[in-house]
This record gives C-alpha cells, structure tokens and sequence, in this order.
C-alpha cells in the first residue's frame, strides 16, 4: 500500500509579545488587544503557544523592549518550542532584524500579520492586487543585505567592479511590480469610478455597513438581502465590498453596501491599498454602524470606527447605529451610545432576525429626512414622467383634472435633480408641496 502523504502544512507555534509604550492609546487596555492578538494570529492559521507583555516606560531604539525582556523571551522559545514571535506593535526594519538575530525565529510585527490575513481572504482581483501593494510597499525597507555574495566581483571581462549586488536587484524587482501594480490598480478604479458614477445616476439612496471586523455586518447583510455573503466567526472573513438591492417597507428601494470591517491599529498602507473600497463608503446617503455588544470593550471599538471614519472622509455622514447580539446580551444601554453623529439607536441579533424589522422602518425614516417634495401636473404626453416618480420614488397622491394629472411625491435628492432635468426638456413646471 502507498503511504498516504498530508498536504497541510503543519501550523506555526506562535509567542505573542504585547508592549505597553508611552505613547499608546490607554483606551484599549493592554490584555485586550492582546487576546486581539490572539485572535488575529489563530484566523492566520497559527497556534499560540504563550503569551507575554511588558510596560515600556522608555523605547530602546534597537529592539522596542529591553535587554532582559529579549532574555526572557529567548528562554521561552526554547521551552516553547515557538518557531514565530508576534508583536503587538510596529517594529521599525532595525527592531525587527536585530530581535530576529537574537531570537533565531521569525518575528512579525501586527501590521505584517493583518497584512497575512488579509492576503488569505482576499477574493477578487481588485482586493488581491490591493493587498499585494501593500505587502511589498511594507517589504521594501526590509530587504536585507542577505544575498550580498552573489554580488558581481572582478574575474573576467565586463565583471570588473562591484556591479549590481542581489539586495539592489531585489529592491529595484520590488520597486517595478509596485509601479505595475499601481498602474493596474488606476485602472480598476477607473471601472470602480465608472460604475460608482453609474450608480449614482440611479436615483436610489445607497447605505453603507460599517463597524469593527467580526461585529457582524455580513451575517446582517446576508438576512436582509439573501446576498450569501460568506459568514465566518473569524476576523476579517470578508474584504471584498457587496452592493445589493433593498426594497424598505415603505416601499423605498435602496442599494445596500457590505465592507470591510476595521480593526485597532490598521495598517495606514492598508487604508491606502484599499481607498477606492473604502471610498464606497463615504460616498454612502446613510452609515449603519454595528457593534459587537457580546465584546466588553464595544464603547472602545466605537470610538476606533468613528476614528477611522473621520480619516476616510465619512465622519459627517448620518450614522444609525446598530448594537447587534441582542439575543445573547441584554439589555442594551441606549442612554450610552447615542452621541455625536448617530442619528438612532436600533438594537438587533443579525443572527436570528430579532429587531430587524424595526431597524428598515428606522433606515425609511431616516432617509425620508433627506427627500425633497415634489407637486407636478402632467399632461398625457408625459405619462414616462409619471412612470418615473411612480417606479423611482414614493407617491403621495394622484389627483386627476380632465386630461391632466396632479401628482404629489416624495423623492431623493439624486432623483429630484434628474427630475428637474427632464422637466426642464419636457417643459413642466414644480409648484410648492403643499
């Protein structure tokens, strides 16, 4: 019998190493985001094997922590049998190469882990070429000078001379597929723009679903609209933006928008990588910000998303927000989360349905703040006008005078400057709602 042989490659024993810097946010307590950590190296495919912090009152610029932390580590490697250590933190290209030297294993930093996961889950073509960027915009600095005896020495004609070293090579191979992915990249948000234009010619209110990663926005996404969004209890299950229908109980239609989900500390060249998705986002009519109220630190996690919002340009956008897990937490402490932006609290379980209905009569009445009244007579001949309003927005009434009739609607703005349009070429005229 032939043995049959495992194609999985065995997981990775991780050390975590949390560091507690001056300069950090105290909003997120250390052990916290280092069971975020956790979580991030173990959806990377990784066993956590132990875990450390320590409180930095002054950075050594060599190696982030100290002499006898690094000491302390080196021991428990060899006890661990770790063969990675992950850092809670950014680690400059020196920190990271001397902690490597003194630890013999691979050390990595959270950004280069987010930066791991992300090229796992990412699906279509836009969102790979995404992460590709910022993966090697985040490796250049880091080339070392590891292949320095492959350097081109003396020994014959035209190999007189240092030449052009393996690291040099390397960097300039690094920095031509960033330029090509650039230009590639300018031209997906070419089509991105294109069709971004063309829904906004559409004259449906469009809403956005943001909030930190695992808080539940495609698992709601997928009981609204059917949309089969992949749902999975793991950080950053989903990256690539989904745009579907949703037709309101009031009859409204609007395009719902699912994203990706933020985290503490995101990589800025993430944000970078990622701006025409993200820009889905503060091109949005409406926010519907869901938090994970299961997590003890949701009033944190609030202020992360808020944060990342005003940086991407969505900060003024009406926000609803959506404490989601009620089926497992409860009561919900209303008084505490309407601040600032948010519009309206409405408290769900995406999972079971359980306040849903509530929450697409709060989204209607949200955006009917937004509408602009229209009163118009039409004449037969303009009975696709009549369609339009009909199909488009939301009758008030229809009163007919002979031949003529006298429509009363409520519309979006992007609606009312398409009908103002036609009705320039058509030759009606608006009277005051009355």
């Amino acid at each position: 019998m032939k043995q049959l042989i495992s194609t999985e490659h065995p997981k990775e024993k991780a050390l975590l190493v949390g560091v507690d810097l001056p300069s950090r946010d105290h909003r997120v307590p250390l052990e916290y985001s280092l069971e975020e950590l956790d979580r991030l190296a173990r959806t990377a495919g990784a066993t956590v094997v132990g875990k450390c912090s320590q409180q930095v009152k002054s950075v050594t610029p060599a190696t982030l922590i100290g002499r006898g932390k690094v000491d302390e580590i080196q021991a428990g490697i060899k006890e661990l049998h770790a063969d990675l250590v992950i850092v809670d933190e950014d680690l400059t290209p020196a920190q990271q190469r001397n902690l490597e030297n003194a630890f013999k294993v691979r050390v990595v930093d959270r950004s280069q882990l987010i930066l791991d996961i992300f090229a796992q889950r990412a699906r279509s073509n836009e969102g790979k070429l995404q992460v590709e960027l910022a993966q090697l915009e985040y490796l250049l600095p880091r080339l070392t000078r590891q292949w320095t005896h492959l350097s081109r020495l003396g020994g014959g004609i035209g190999t007189r001379g240092p030449g052009e070293t393996q690291l040099e090579v390397d960097r300039r191979r690094l920095r031509e597929r960033i330029g090509h992915l650039k230009r590639r990249l300018e031209t997906v948000e070419r089509t991105r723009s294109l069709q971004r234009k063309e829904r906004s010619e559409v004259p449906f209110a469009t809403v956005a679903l943001v909030g930190y990663t695992n808080a539940g926005k495609s698992t709601l996404m997928n009981t609204l609209t059917r949309a089969g969004v992949f749902v999975e209890d793991k950080l950053f299950a989903t990256l690539d933006p989904t745009t579907r229908a949703l037709r309101l109980p009031n009859g409204d239609k609007v395009m719902i928008v699912d994203t990706v989900g933020f985290i503490n500390k995101i990589p800025h060249s993430l944000i970078e990588a990622f701006k025409s998705t993200l820009e889905e986002v503060s091109r949005a009519d409406l926010l519907l910000h869901l938090v994970d109220m299961a997590n003890p630190l949701y009033q944190e996690q609030i202020q992360i998303i808020e944060k990342v919002l005003v940086e991407i340009g969505a900060g003024e956008i009406p926000t609803l927000l959506v404490p989601n897990k009620i089926d497992v937490v409860a009561p919900v402490p209303m008084g505490e989360l309407k601040n600032g932006n948010v519009a309206e609290v409405c408290p769900i379980s995406a999972l079971t349905g359980n306040g849903v209905d509530e929450l697409l009569a709060t989204i209607g009445a949200l955006l009917d703040r937004e509408k602009e009244p229209f009163d118009v007579c039409f004449t037969p001949a303009q009975g696709a006008l009549v369609a339009l309003l009909r199909e488009r927005g939301r009758i008030v009434s229809e009163d007919y005078d002979g031949e003529r009739v006298h429509v009363r609607a409520l519309v979006t703005p992007k609606l009312a400057g398409q009908m103002r349009k036609l009705m320039r070429d058509n030759g009606v005229k608006t009277r005051p709602f009355a």
